[in-house]
């Protein structure tokens, strides 16, 4: 059942760009978006060397992906945590440091496709959208009882969405007669409050307020701001990241450590530059790469990925 409906994202391209740090006998390799594991057990099969450390802060996805990559015995250690404990975790391992680490961000092909989690709203479900379900506040919860000033923030800067007040004022009207519950109510509201031309572009019109809700619930972009210079430090020189975003606020975050790596810290004016100033990071990726036409055809959730790698090319200064 895993099998047919999670095809990993830009698997190859992923494979390739951290095949030159993951073929040296002993290399250890992070996914910090085990999700079913397809990417996981790729990176086995290809680099039968390397050991894995898979994270994931869903458990179904954790049980799941341990029965997929149970083969390969005590090569694969899976671990209940969020990917901004990275560096716990590799401490609670004895592991000083890593030679390539991959995030595949967004929501996983299980949670989308998993009615009762509320994350599409293509279908109706119960408003939750938490990829921890064991922790944390649901988007329902958020809806009923952020202040209005808050939801249109939210709305705006994680969902980029532009009629954020409309929406807002419309769900304040509405869970002061009933809370929300259920995403099928949400996404009428929404196609109710928009006007007719902000319907006719950018796809289903609910979709950047689920989004908005879902990176407010899981705490995605604060994560992901100390996950990726987190994994930079723990990689080895010689290490590579390789990062497949799937909207422009994780992809900016992203290229902004990479870019902060890649350059130089020297003070202007120097006529030769000190080692310690030296780029620690080398970009891998010129800007972001996209799926191929054919994957997106195969694969319409590869459709918005974006891909980013580095390789650590110096210790940090001291």
């Amino acid at each position: 059942m895993t099998e047919s409906r999670h095809v990993p994202v830009m698997l190859q391209r992923c494979l390739d760009l951290l095949a030159p740090a993951l073929e040296r006998p002993g290399a250890v390799v992070v996914d910090c978006t085990l999700g079913l594991g397809g990417h996981s057990e790729a990176l086995l099969a290809r680099f039968p060397e390397a050991r894995l450390i898979g994270l994931d802060r869903d458990k179904e996805a954790l049980r799941l992906s341990g029965e997929r990559l149970a083969p390969y015995g005590d090569r694969a250690t899976l671990v209940h945590a969020v990917y901004d404990e990275l560096p716990e975790v590799l401490d609670r391992l004895g592991i000083p440091s890593v030679q390539g680490v991959l995030f595949d961000l967004g929501v996983s092909s299980m949670q989308l496709d998993e009615a009762d989690r509320g994350f599409a709203y293509a279908q109706d479900a119960p408003l939750d959208m938490r990829m921890d379900q064991t922790s944390g506040i649901s988007a329902a919860e958020v809806l009923n009882t952020y202040p209005a000033g808050e939801l249109v923030r939210i709305l705006r800067a994680y969902g980029e969405e532009k009629q954020a007040k409309r929406i807002v004022s419309a769900v304040v009207r509405e869970r002061e007669k009933e809370p929300f519950t259920n995403s099928a109510r949400l996404v009428e509201l929404i196609r109710d409050a928009l006007p007719q031309a902000a319907k006719r572009t950018g796809g289903n019109p609910a979709k950047r307020t689920f989004q908005a809700l879902r990176i407010e619930v899981n705490g995605e972009l604060s994560v992901l701001e100390r996950a990726v210079p987190a994994a930079v430090k723990a990689l080895a020189v010689g290490g590579r990241i390789a990062v497949l975003s799937y909207q422009s606020l994780e992809d900016r975050l992203v290229k902004q450590v990479f870019a902060a790596g890649a350059a130089t810290t020297a003070p202007p004016g120097l006529p030769v530059v000190p080692e310690r100033y030296q780029p620690r990071l080398k970009l891998l990726t010129r800007g972001a790469e996209l799926p191929t036409e054919e994957e997106i055809a195969e694969n319409r959730r590869a459709a918005p990925a974006r891909l980013r790698g580095v390789e650590r090319i110096r210790e940090d200064a001291e």
